[in-house]
């Protein structure tokens, strides 16, 4: 399917407004679109319809006055009745219309969704982002799309906005793969990178110190950087709930069965995780594994400094 007038038209729409999906729209808002939004918590609606966003009752009144509609929200189950529900918003689309889920779901439902979207003249791209809360409101996301070219290049006014790498990876589901690979890049590295903090605190190191020594050289990364001074600051707060990342893990397992492959690595980061949500860290950052890990070694993270 090629590309259509619509999607170089100004009229966009907004469902889920989250943790990032409120700065992403925002930034559309700011630059000039108009904008239509749907969140199944008006209040969360509320700073950006003070900044000209226009409320909807639903995902399909959305898409009935929109011409790109882009969709953040939790689950697979949530991107399903968004966007192929009744009242989602496929069920308002128009031949011509552009799709766009940001939600990290899984491929084989991005696959699934073009495919009806097709069906009523409308392109489906599949743009998960990686990045977090920083990342989110900086505008400076990884995105990573899988779908029709076309109209990926099309919108690329809009990706400008949002991030700061904007990849298309292939057809529909391909961009859900890329950030499996994402996941799976983080899951490891958070392990590392809270087991590292546990040894320098245990040894007796500034632990300040530690993070700007080993943060220049070959194990610096992302999650250290940004999340390393939020662990030692005892800030808990989502960036990127636990919950929604147990739920990729377990995409990221599905798919490498399917596929036959062993990921070890994969799979005890994902029952780390999985303990720590059931200590009560669902709700927190990703960064929060800390205090699950501390615990093994009778750690009270929140309190060694009393």
């Amino acid at each position: 399917m090629t590309a259509t007038p619509a999607a170089r038209m100004s009229r966009l729409g907004w469902i889920g407004l989250g943790v990032m999906g409120r700065s992403m729209c925002g930034h559309l808002l700011r630059a000039g679109f108009a904008v239509s939004v749907y969140s199944r918590t008006r209040a969360k609606a509320e700073p950006l319809i003070e900044q000209g966003a226009q409320w909807c009752d639903s995902p399909r009144e959305v898409a009935e006055v929109a011409d790109v509609v882009f969709t953040m929200v939790g689950f697979p189950d949530d991107v399903r009745q968004v966007i192929l529900g009744p009242d989602g918003a496929l069920a308002g689309s128009r031949p011509g219309m552009i799709i766009v889920d940001f939600t990290t779901s899984r491929p084989a439902l991005a696959q699934e969704i073009a495919a009806a979207a097709a069906q009523r003249g409308v392109t489906a791209l599949d743009a998960p982002v990686s990045g977090g809360d920083i990342g989110a409101r900086e505008a400076r996301l990884s995105i990573m799309v899988g779908g029709d070219r076309a109209a990926f290049d099309a919108l690329a006014p809009c990706w400008q906005l949002l991030g700061k790498t904007i990849v298309h990876h292939g057809p529909p589901g391909a961009g859900q793969h890329a950030k499996m690979v994402n996941q799976i890049l983080i899951a490891s590295n958070m392990v590392g990178l809270c087991e590292a903090l546990l040894y320098a605190y245990r040894a007796g190191l500034d632990p300040e110190k530690v993070l700007a020594s080993v943060g220049a050289g070959a194990a610096g990364s992302w999650s250290l950087s940004n999340l390393g001074p939020r662990i030692l600051a005892g800030d808990f707060a989502p960036g990127f709930y636990i919950e929604h990342f147990l739920k990729d893990l377990a995409i990221a397992l599905e798919e490498s069965r399917r596929m036959q492959l062993a990921l070890p690595g994969l799979a005890l980061a994902e029952q780390l995780y999985r303990a720590a949500a059931a200590q009560g860290c669902a709700r927190n950052g990703t960064q929060a594994l800390q205090l699950a890990l501390a615990r093994l070694s009778n750690i009270d993270w929140q309190r060694r400094n009393g």
